[in-house]
């Protein structure tokens, strides 16, 4: 099963894995355009192109190059002509963006917007489309415009929070009108949003935009991902996932923000999370990575945004004066990893397992509710929890409710809902291939319960459950004892997961008894818990506790045992791995150069 990790191209087709930072200047922020001072910039790009950067995004503030209705600033457009001019001189690429629009914690209007809606008043769409035209007839010749952004965080500019969100067909209308400004304009280089990729495929949160048609649109796609967790392994996977979710519609994927304020962290840490950002995303499919932001604001701190969000000063990956943080060193280093692996001529290593997501994640079927599209999800696990320390390609059921087949073993976790389409698969898909699947009745008290068609002739067993109440998991820790032996485990092994998290109605167990089933392991009160029901070649095990669910809403549960129920799951099917640790909290991935050796990363 191959993964996919398509590569961002220029229109002459080479292929360009930019690294580079989002871009204002320290004399200005986003008033740098009032306040231009081209010597300063010329300074701030030296430092990040003798850091092995490549590019930058810069950004129209909205409110200065469009002042008026049917007027552009010809003196900042000539002021951005330069700012080009010195990218070119150092060797640099930058990506416009044009609706500017939303930034660092407030909204940004021209001053003749009034209260139109930026997606639905036709006058007003006009207006943005034709300021995007002009801008790109403007500058699309020049060497140094890599790709072009419509905006910046658009679902948080269109529909600022606490209004009702827009609907999906005026987005993407309003998209296509944008994009076929910039055609229009003469720009061929790459486009995409600048929406953050924060639609409903991604979070389980209707904002109108939908990864699905963007990428009808977008040559890339461009998660913006700055997450808040309370385990260490989730928040170094989070980029990760969202580019795997992401990856998953078919086009390129640029991480296009991704950092953090040195007011929440220290120096060490700050690295570290950069370090664990970028390769993780790497292995995740990422082809581009631009860091929030090149510098800090320390002068500006009378200035909006800084004045109400003073963090939002030290974001930057070079100091207010223009020295390098440890984020830059750690761009600088990755920057040199991907140009000794060749990285433009390498591809993601094929793999035997896949982990199937609940199409009711980003499907808004009738009289369900937002927990149950934020419960679908798996969520960016710890470096075990990736099968048999092999990524698994992460596919989806929603697009045509059929389940993929992979020739090792899926796992299908953390989900109570199965349309009955993608129900017949499953029990005729372990025919070919192991299915691991985790119980879950939901996490709200509304129709609480599996979604399953035939859960009993599924999984071979007869559940107990009474309809209306559930079976509390009654201990903090859950031991599973095998009583066979599974995958290199001898029979009598024990492993313990954190149970004590979770809502009333999440944190509870399917009581089963098996009906053709092989019970692998019970629980500390001898019920099954890990059953096995065989089919032709392969197999599907059922789970009945909600071990994903639990775990994701313990705080530091890493390492835990599920990397060592995986292991053995993986084992048992089979599952072809070049390279293995036992440590959980080594994650193991590859990727496959095209004269056909391998890079593996550890």
């Amino acid at each position: 099963m191959q993964r996919p990790s398509p590569h961002l191209s220029t229109s002459a087709g080479r292929v360009r894995p930019g690294i580079g930072a989002n871009y204002w200047s320290r004399a200005g922020g986003p008033l740098m355009w009032r306040h231009y001072d081209g010597e300063v910039v010329d300074t701030e790009l030296r430092t990040l192109r003798e850091h092995g950067l490549t590019m930058t995004r810069s950004f129209f503030y909205w409110p200065d190059f469009h002042p008026e209705p049917h007027r552009i600033d010809e003196e900042l457009c000539a002021r951005y002509a330069d700012f080009l001019d010195r990218h070119t001189a150092h060797g640099l690429e930058t990506v416009p963006t044009f609706l500017v629009g939303h930034m660092s914690g407030e909204n940004w209007d021209p001053a003749w917007r009034g209260d139109r809606d930026l997606y639905t008043d036709v006058w007003l769409v006009a207006r943005q489309a034709w300021f995007a035209r002009e801008m790109t007839r403007r500058f699309a010749g020049h060497p140094a415009v890599a790709g072009w952004l419509i905006s910046n965080e658009m679902p948080i500019y269109g529909s600022p929070p606490g209004e009702p969100e827009a609907d999906r067909a005026a987005v993407a209308a309003w998209a296509q009108l944008m994009v076929d400004a910039v055609r229009a304009g003469g720009g061929q280089q790459p486009v995409s949003l600048g929406d953050g990729a924060w639609g409903l495929e991604n979070t389980g949160h209707d904002n109108g935009f939908r990864l699905r048609d963007t990428a009808e649109l977008s040559d890339f796609l461009g998660p913006h991902v700055y997450r808040m967790e309370d385990d260490a392994a989730r928040q170094h996977h989070a980029a990760a996932w969202a580019c795997e979710l992401t990856g998953s519609f078919g086009r390129p994927v640029v991480l296009e923000e991704f950092g953090l304020t040195s007011a929440f962290a220290s120096g060490d840490s700050a690295a570290r999370y950069y370090r664990q950002t970028l390769h993780n995303s790497l292995l995740a499919g990422a082809t581009g990575w631009i860091a929030w932001n090149n510098t800090d604001y320390d002068a500006l701190r009378a200035q909006p945004p800084y004045l109400h969000h003073a963090f939002e000063m030290h974001f930057g990956i070079t100091d207010s004066a223009g020295r390098p943080k440890p984020p830059l060193l750690e761009l600088r280093d990755f920057a040199a990893l991907l140009e000794r692996v060749e990285f433009g001529r390498c591809r993601r290593s094929d793999t035997d397992t896949a982990l199937v997501l609940s199409s009711y994640l980003d499907t808004r079927y009738p009289f369900t509710r937002p927990e149950d599209r934020e419960h679908s999800p798996a969520p960016p696990g710890s470096p075990g929890s990736r099968p048999a320390s092999r990524t698994p390609r992460r596919p989806w059921s929603a697009r045509a409710t059929v389940w993929w087949r992979a020739r090792g073993c899926t796992w299908c976790p953390q989900s109570n809902s199965c349309s009955p389409p993608a129900g017949t698969g499953c029990r005729s898909w372990p025919r070919a291939a192991p299915v691991y699947v985790s119980y879950s009745a939901g996490s709200h008290d509304e129709q609480r319960g599996p979604w399953y068609a035939h859960l009993d002739r599924m999984f071979g067993v007869r559940h107990g459950l009474e309809y209306g109440l559930v079976d509390p998991v009654e201990d903090d820790v859950t031991v599973l004892t095998l009583a066979v032996p599974l995958g290199g485990l001898a029979a009598g092994s024990e492993l313990r997961f954190a149970s004590a998290a979770g809502t009333a109605s999440g944190r509870v167990r399917l009581p089963v008894e098996p009906d053709g089933a092989e019970v692998l392991a019970a629980d500390g009160r001898g019920r099954p818990t890990l059953l096995r029901r065989r089919v032709g070649r392969g197999a599907v095990v059922l789970c009945v506790y909600p071990l994903e669910y639990l775990a994701a809403c313990t705080p530091r549960v890493n390492p835990e045992a599920g990397a060592t129920l995986y292991d053995a799951l993986a084992t048992e099917a089979g599952v072809r791995r070049p390279v293995t640790v036992r440590d959980p909290r080594v994650a193991v991935d590859r990727l496959v150069h095209e004269d056909g050796h391998a890079f593996v990363w550890l």
